[in-house]
């Protein structure tokens, strides 16, 4: 990979090598797979989101300003094409359902082996992660934002377009609110 920085490549797109995008594609595309899938569940849609995120970054290059890092100015482009694809994918009809007759249902608990602790965590986790997706949209983004990318407070102050007191405010509601469903899990 090139050992350009961000801008060095956003300069090389603007000057009209439209390859340097390439590099910035290849740079950033696990991690905004790893944010799109905070809002999408579904792989083959996780990597449609993020390929229409990226033609969206080359078409807008030139209204980066540097004022931030690019990754955070792509981070805001992909969260906002993610959730409007949620918008527009809950106007459409739902899919026919699947026939009954035609889904595997030969699953078993004998297929799910392996100690009570494996099974337990496995359970938390899932309790974490619809923890998680309950959450009012900006609390999970924020909280999003600072557990799972690890952002300053700041860089998400600039994502969020909030001050830095609702940042750390947010993040620690949803502490609170994840807390609390963790805690009745054990209860």
């Amino acid at each position: 990979m090139s050992n350009d920085t961000d801008q060095q490549l956003v300069n090389r797109v603007l000057a009209g090598n439209s390859a340097a995008f390439n590099l910035l594609v290849l740079r950033y595309q696990s991690r905004i797979a790893v944010l799109v899938g905070r809002f999408i569940f579904d792989k083959a849609e996780i990597e449609d989101v993020c390929q229409e995120s990226f033609i969206k970054a080359y078409r807008a290059i030139e209204t980066f300003r540097g004022d931030s890092s690019f990754y955070t100015w792509l981070h805001r482009i992909a969260v906002n094409t993610a959730k409007n694809y949620l918008i527009a994918r809950s106007r459409r009809p739902p899919q026919n359902d699947v026939e009954l007759d035609s889904a595997e249902t030969n699953i078993s608990l004998l297929d799910c082996e392996g100690p009570a602790e494996t099974y337990s965590m496995a359970e938390l986790k899932m309790v974490i992660d619809s923890a998680i997706a309950g959450l009012p949209e900006d609390l999970r983004t924020t909280y999003t934002l600072r557990e799972f990318h690890g952002m300053a407070y700041e860089d998400i102050m600039k994502v969020m377009t909030c001050p830095v007191g609702t940042v750390r405010s947010r993040i620690f509601r949803a502490r609170e609110l994840i807390d609390k469903k963790v805690k009745d899990f054990f209860i």
